[in-house]
């Protein structure tokens, strides 16, 4: 690979030829830098994905992988040669506006400790609203469920410019995230084994306790299709989203917190599987006690990735992760806005 290209823009594809006729043209437009790349990595689609990219897009790099690896995976593999100082993982379902990019890099190069970022992320067809997978920066709460600026649960709201500053942030969504190559491959990329859903909190988790911070830059705007691969609510995302929270809890949480937590997590997900059944969503009950049922069968796997990990942790104190219960104060107290949070950010 040319070694003076400073951002790969790597969008991974499934099957989604119609998503790359309507968005690849707007980022080839609004990314033609001299040091920036395009590369779409096909996960062994079967429709005509390849042959739109090489017959329509001649500027974009194609890389063919072997088989459907999933987002975690297929990332990993696509990026396992690439030596770009900056990788932009970007959703084939995306929509980048004029001028996106450069805001993203700048704060990068500006902050050697900022170890990724992203952009501002707005719904496609509502674009007077935030996206749900990111809006305007990804945090957690203390029992590990993830809430962004501009979306709490499933409740999004308008944006009117009300988090249009800088901030620290715990994740950086993987719909348009940019990090750095040299803590991509340092790290390992995605853990594979989440399949899809929750890797890149698991990755900006990772980071931060190497000592890396994560950002939001909202001068910089995408538009979000969102729902591509699996819509949201689907079983199998609510499947994912169970297991991987658990996944991501017991590699990554101190030690004096972790069986506490994790207890803590059990009941409030029994509850929510009771919730499905009495709603007569069958198939979302049983992905629950699937999902629990795969993370006991993981733990041999997780204990070793998690003595890896804290071995290596110089800082585990996080003010980004939120000391109440976004599940409490969204259903008991009513809190539909991150404003509305007793929670205090810090601007970078």
């Amino acid at each position: 690979m040319n070694k003076r290209i400073k951002v790969s823009i790597v969008l991974l594809n499934w099957n989604g030829s119609q998503h790359l006729k309507q968005f690849l043209p707007g980022i080839v437009k609004y990314s033609n830098y001299d040091w920036a790349e395009i590369i779409v990595a096909d996960n062994l689609s079967s429709d005509d994905s390849c042959r739109i990219v090489e017959n329509d897009f001649p500027s974009v790099k194609l890389i063919r992988l072997s088989q459907n690896f999933g987002f975690a995976l297929g990332y990993n593999m696509a990026l396992k040669d690439n030596y770009a100082e900056y990788i932009l993982l970007l959703n084939s379902d995306v929509a980048v506006s004029e001028n996106w990019l450069d805001p993203i890099v700048r704060a990068m190069d500006e902050d050697p400790l900022l170890g990724a970022c992203q952009p501002k992320i707005l719904s496609l067809y509502h674009p007077e609203k935030f996206e749900y997978a990111g809006s305007c920066g990804g945090f957690i709460d203390h029992l590990g469920y993830p809430f962004c600026r501009g979306r709490i649960i499933n409740s999004l709201e308008d944006d009117y410019g009300q988090y249009d500053s800088r901030i620290s942030v715990f994740w950086t969504s993987g719909a348009a995230m940019l990090v750095r190559g040299s803590l991509w491959h340092d790290s390992g990329g995605f853990d594979s084994d989440f399949w899809a859903h929750m890797e890149e909190i698991d990755l900006c988790w990772r980071l931060k306790n190497k000592g890396f911070k994560m950002g939001v830059i909202p001068d910089s705007k995408v538009y979000h299709l969102g729902g591509g691969s699996l819509a949201y609510g689907s079983p199998q995302k609510i499947y994912l989203n169970f297991r991987n929270n658990l996944f991501l809890l017991y590699k990554n949480l101190p030690e004096g917190k972790l069986f506490k937590t994790i207890f803590v997590r059990m009941v409030l997900d029994g509850v929510a599987a009771v919730q499905f059944l009495v709603t007569g969503q069958f198939m979302a009950f049983w992905k629950v006690p699937r999902a629990h049922l795969d993370f006991y069968r993981s733990l041999c796997s997780l204990r070793k990735k998690r003595e890896i990990l804290l071995s290596g942790s110089i800082n585990i104190a996080h003010p980004e992760i939120y000391k109440g219960s976004i599940i409490f104060d969204f259903f008991l107290f009513g809190k539909r806005k991150f404003s509305s949070l007793n929670f205090h950010t810090h601007k970078i």
